[in-house]
């Protein structure tokens, strides 16, 4: 059975044994389809995660509930850095700091600027605020511009921490487009640009001599990027770097997952 996040940020790890900052694999939101591959009888499932088209990990079954039917209800995505979820409209908070990208599915009519929403094993509706959600399609560039001083956290994918890959997933999670997570599988995604074909939300890669590639930053304009820095440890918007320059293997235009 197809589960679902229910927190609303999950960290997966490569070994639950040893939870650190290097054996992390990825993050997933609130709602997130998360296919149980293998369960532990301490409470830990392995998991892969459908909407991030990449290797699985560890996490808490608690942090899991069933899948239910959307019923084809309208879903929205939350728009601000971070939402609270309450119990009615204007009510008492439930769930607090719901990240950017979430996607949420309408349990009914919006009342009083409030949208209640399902959550997975929750048996009653929450409710956002119809200000913190957009039903249309951001523009990849202008969200991770907004993410702009982020820290970079290996795995990471909210703005409470991310890294290069999970950057450009997140930004166009938010245009409606499902990217895949790493940044080798978005280069293999996307569609070879020849050098100076590049624009505006095209992406660049790079990879050392003979190695697979490992960063992946958002053009601006040619030869400028937004990226999740290692260097920095922040997502910056800067020319190319020297030392990443070397190492361009080439830029593609991202293109949505089948």
């Amino acid at each position: 059975m197809t589960h679902a996040v229910r927190i609303p940020l999950a960290t997966l790890w490569s070994d639950p044994s040893h939870r650190t900052a290097a054996n992390v694999v990825t993050q997933a939101l609130l709602g997130d389809a998360a296919e149980i591959q293998e369960e532990r009888a301490d409470g830990w499932a392995r998991v892969a995660l459908p909407g991030q088209d990449g290797d699985g990990g560890w996490l808490p079954m608690a942090q899991l509930a069933p899948l239910g039917d959307d019923g084809g209800q309208p879903v929205s995505t939350v728009d601000a850095l971070g939402t609270d979820l309450r119990d009615e409209p204007g009510g008492t908070l439930a769930m607090p700091g719901v990240p950017l990208g979430t996607r949420l599915v309408a349990a009914g009519a919006p009342r009083d600027g409030w949208l209640p929403v399902r959550i997975p094993g929750a048996a009653e509706p929450l409710w956002v605020a119809q200000s913190d959600v957009r039903t249309d399609a951001a523009d990849p560039v202008a969200t991770a511009r907004r993410l702009l001083g982020v820290v970079y956290v290996w795995g990471g994918l909210s703005p409470g921490g991310i890294d290069c890959s999970g950057l450009v997933h997140l930004a166009w999670r938010c245009a409606g487009m499902r990217l895949p997570r790493e940044a080798r599988d978005q280069a293999a995604a996307a569609e070879s640009l020849a050098p100076g074909e590049e624009r505006a939300g095209d992406l660049y890669f790079f990879a050392l001599p003979g190695a697979r590639i490992h960063h992946v930053g958002i053009v601006v304009e040619p030869g400028v990027m937004l990226h999740a820095s290692g260097e920095a440890r922040i997502v910056v918007e800067e020319p190319v770097p020297p030392d990443l320059a070397v190492i361009l293997t080439g830029a593609g235009r991202p293109k949505a997952a089948g």
